[in-house]
């Protein structure tokens, strides 16, 4: 169990090349006028009603993420056991009526903590990602706006923070300060909003270099006035996609966590915790381990489809990767 993203585990490289990958290229009808992040979101719901009609990977992408949500929504219901409750008379045993995926060492059903590890998975990644990305979105912005010795301090900050593997440094921070849920959302939180503020800032700077924006100073507008009214909303499509990107990494970043022993503790159902406790049983009650991993790996791939597919709709320049884990 190891993330996967561009960025890798071992190391966070390459951010010079983070504000060119996501630069606004060929969006439809050139640089956006100003209206408000109302109409600004009303347009892109358009948009993406229309891409839905035609990109066949983003209708997939956004089926496997709400199958994933209903499914964790009905896990109490579907699986009729409780993911935590043990059985030693009903150890490893194979798939049955009562047990449609069998039980794993402790007599606990897979079905059940399976769904419900779903809902663990999707609580900890939508908090962090949203917590991140609300955070570097914020300060990108501002930091492109201010383009003094403030901007200059901040990034020097992120290109540190950047430089720190994000694996280590999510095992030095439960490590410190123990593995609960909000200690976890924490330290992804303090993971990712480095990269999210870059690639904000390097879509921020295109914008702020817009008539409507010279025209805002120009009638002596508040600085936040411009950067919330002006900047962020023609920075949306941006967001959007780094959201489902951040999101995918961070779902596998927190179950490496979970399979390496520092992330959710036991009885907790996790994905990555249960394929740490099963793989020694992997022959004798092989959904113990296939099934935590089959959906981890579909949440993923609807996670970065959708993300494919948002940032074609958005005319969002994502063909140079070299993104930040």
């Amino acid at each position: 169990m190891s993330t996967t993203d561009s960025g890798g585990t071992g190391g966070r490289g390459g951010v010079g090349t983070e504000e060119a990958r996501v630069a606004p290229t060929g969006r439809p009808g050139g640089p956006q006028t100003p209206g408000g992040l109302p109409r600004r979101l009303h347009g892109m719901a358009t948009g993406l009603t229309s891409s839905l009609r035609a990109s066949s990977a983003l209708r997939i992408g956004l089926g496997l993420i709400a199958l994933h949500v209903l499914l964790a929504v009905l896990a109490p219901v579907i699986s009729g056991h409780d993911p935590v409750a043990t059985d030693s008379t009903a150890a490893l045993t194979g798939s049955s009526g009562a047990h449609w995926l069998g039980t794993d060492q402790y007599g606990r059903d897979i079905l059940s903590r399976t769904l419900n590890g779903g809902r663990y998975a999707l609580v900890v990644t939508f908090l962090a990602t949203t917590i991140a990305v609300a955070i570097g979105t914020v300060l990108g912005c501002v930091t492109a706006y201010a383009d003094d010795w403030f901007d200059e301090v901040v990034m020097r900050i992120v290109d540190a923070l950047l430089s720190v593997p994000s694996i280590l440094a999510l095992l030095v921070v439960v490590t410190v300060f123990d593995s609960g849920l909000w200690v976890i959302v924490l330290a992804v939180t303090v993971i990712y909003a480095p990269a999210v503020t870059r690639v904000v800032r390097g879509a921020a700077r295109t914008v702020i270099t817009q008539d409507y924006v010279t025209a805002a100073r120009a009638r002596g507008e508040k600085p936040l006035s411009v950067v919330f009214r002006e900047i962020l909303p023609n920075v949306t499509d941006v967001v959007l996609v780094e959201y489902a990107m951040r999101a995918s990494w961070i779902v596998l970043l927190i179950s490496t966590l979970s399979f390496l022993g520092f992330g959710a503790n036991p009885p907790t159902p996790d994905w990555g915790l249960m394929v740490q406790e099963n793989r020694t049983a992997l022959t004798v009650v092989p959904w113990g381990t296939l099934a935590p991993v089959v959906a981890l790996a579909t949440l993923v791939i609807g996670l970065n489809l959708s993300a494919d597919g948002l940032s074609k709709s958005l005319g969002v320049d994502r063909a140079q990767k070299g993104a930040v884990s």
